[in-house]
């Protein structure tokens, strides 16, 4: 039997979008992500890079010229960010809301038990729970 791997790997989330400028709006002023990098004319695409410098995850958005993505298909395509600590995830609220986005009603009532849920431009959704994440 093969041994599992002891190194972790880096996670990118990459998906299309039709709006960068909102979507970094979204993330950066909204989420607290940075922008660890972008790029323009790449093999016909522009895009963004964001997370935080050290974590083992990044998002990547992209946009190609010319072509339409359209929205989420479902209201249940999630993110999900666990934030344990009360004050860190009422912070996390707190600056999601002043940057001008309001939560949504979860499609899954689970996520409103603990959590507050909001949704970017393309109608992709971010969860902000406050609890630990667990298997």
């Amino acid at each position: 039997m093969r041994a599992l791997s002891t190194i972790i790997p880096v996670l990118r989330v990459a998906r299309p979008t039709d709006n960068l400028s909102a979507l970094l709006r979204f993330y950066c002023e909204g989420l607290g992500l940075q922008l660890l990098t972008s790029f323009t004319a790449h093999n016909g695409f522009d895009g963004v890079m964001l997370g935080h410098p050290h974590a083992p995850y990044h998002l990547e958005f992209t946009h190609q010229p010319g072509h339409c993505v359209g929205r989420a298909p479902t209201t249940d395509n999630l993110l999900v960010f666990y934030l344990p600590e009360a004050a860190e995830w009422q912070a996390a609220v707190d600056r999601m809301m002043a940057a001008g986005f309001a939560a949504v009603p979860a499609c899954n009532p689970y996520w409103d038990q603990q959590g507050r849920t909001f949704e970017d431009s393309d109608g992709y959704r971010v969860v902000l729970q406050q609890a630990a994440w667990m298997l």
